[in-house]
């Protein structure tokens, strides 16, 4: 007996449909890679938020707890990094006072690095009012200064007014503009 109709059972993909699969997985992909890479400007970005928040938070730590607080800025042999520290009548001793320690240029960063400090000795002191002065237990007002912080092609410049302790953020320098995948 000859078999006419040999009865054909669907048990796996056909070649066209593996291509269209693959096809739009590979467009997917070309989507989200530059994606991927915009996460180390958003990383930089909570670098400066976190350093932001600290010094709004020690200064209003200052006014709440009625004591100086400092922060003690280090950019030393390629490690970011900054203490906040309890100030005790005039002097700032970091191994004994130090409340918080924050490293920047981690993972967690995106390997953020401090490229410029403008506070005298490295440190931002304020008084029991939260006010910026010169030095630990001095009644001096503190002039302006700043701190610039790096990564992936942008820099931020934060600005700490005198007098007030304002905190404001400028962006110096902008990361260059995402290319559209080539297709």
């Amino acid at each position: 007996m000859r078999r006419s109709n040999l009865s054909r059972s669907a048990s796996g993909y056909t070649l066209i449909e593996m291509l269209i699969v693959v096809t739009v997985l590979g467009i997917a992909g070309a989507m989200v890679i530059p994606n991927m890479q915009s996460t180390a400007v958003l990383r930089v970005q909570g670098a400066v938020r976190s350093v932001v928040s600290d010094l709004t938070v020690a200064q209003s730590d200052a006014i709440a707890l009625q004591r100086g607080r400092a922060i003690v800025f280090h950019n030393d042999e390629g490690e970011a990094y900054y203490n906040i520290v309890e100030v005790n009548g005039s002097t700032i001793d970091e191994e004994l006072n130090t409340l918080e320690r924050r490293v920047l240029n981690g993972d967690d960063f995106g390997h953020t690095s401090i490229v410029a400090i403008n506070f005298p000795n490295n440190r931002l002191v304020f008084d029991e009012l939260g006010g910026p002065v010169t030095d630990p237990g001095s009644g001096v007002p503190a002039s302006d200064g700043y701190i610039d912080i790096m990564g992936s092609d942008q820099t931020f410049r934060i600005h700490v007014e005198g007098y007030t302790g304002r905190v404001r953020v400028e962006r110096l320098t902008a990361p260059p503009p995402e290319t559209p995948p080539a297709g």
